[in-house]
């Protein structure tokens, strides 16, 4: 899972950048609402944490400005505003959550994690396939009740495809939210760590569509 980080103030820039990390995300920095503007509107991200009180462009102009070029992505707006109409304006201009200014990081990452999972059409927290079960609040992923440990990138192959099961993803898909954009992207370690998941987990689990991509095989009813 990839996300923008859009935040000037650069000790907490630096904390939720090391947060999300921890957390299984590739994450994308910007520190302005120009460059944010620019970002969000080349890169793919399953997610935005959107500052609104940015220099340059302020945060609600770059979301409305997103939002009319066709940007869909989730976007927690992040902002040391407490009226209520400018909560109110930032969820008309596109927002999908907010968060006032101090928070908690563990809330922001819960309603991050909720904000992806609705997009996906997911209503847990705990994703399941058939005896796989991945738990986005713990990053921790078991077989049949079994403990699995994997990589980073695992992690984030393993989490992408469990919030589309059945659905058909490309290898192309799959680099561009798995790294950040500053990462050497190379879509051929993606079979690497398809080849490295398989060994991992129950047969069959993951298929490969030749020439298009991979396909994570849910039983019907998780």
């Amino acid at each position: 899972m990839r996300v923008l980080l859009v935040e000037d103030e650069p000790t907490l820039a630096a904390q939720l950048a090391q947060a999300l990390g921890e957390a299984g995300y590739a994450v994308d920095r910007a520190d302005n609402g120009r460059d944010a503007w620019f970002q969000g509107g080349v890169e793919t991200y399953d997610a935005v944490v959107l500052d609104l009180g940015l220099p340059v462009l302020d945060g609600l102009s770059v979301l409305q400005r997103w939002r009319r070029e066709g940007m869909n992505a989730p976007v927690l707006i992040l902002t040391a505003r407490d009226q209520w109409h400018d909560k109110v304006a930032g969820i008309d201009a596109g927002a999908d959550d907010y968060l006032t200014k101090p928070f908690h990081t563990e809330e922001l990452l819960a309603r991050l994690r909720a904000l992806i999972r609705r997009a996906s059409g997911l209503a847990s927290a705990v994703l399941r396939c058939g005896p796989l079960v991945l738990d986005t609040r713990s990053g921790h992923v078991s077989v049949d009740g079994q403990a699995v440990a994997l990589t980073g990138h695992e992690y984030r192959l393993l989490a992408y495809l469990m919030h589309r099961p059945n659905a058909l993803v490309s290898r192309t898909d799959l680099t561009e939210h798995l790294y950040a954009h500053d990462h050497d992207r190379d879509s051929n370690t993606i079979e690497v760590f398809v080849a490295r998941l398989r060994k991992k987990l129950p047969p069959g689990l993951i298929d490969t569509v030749r020439g298009l991509g991979y396909r994570l095989n849910a039983p019907a009813g998780g």
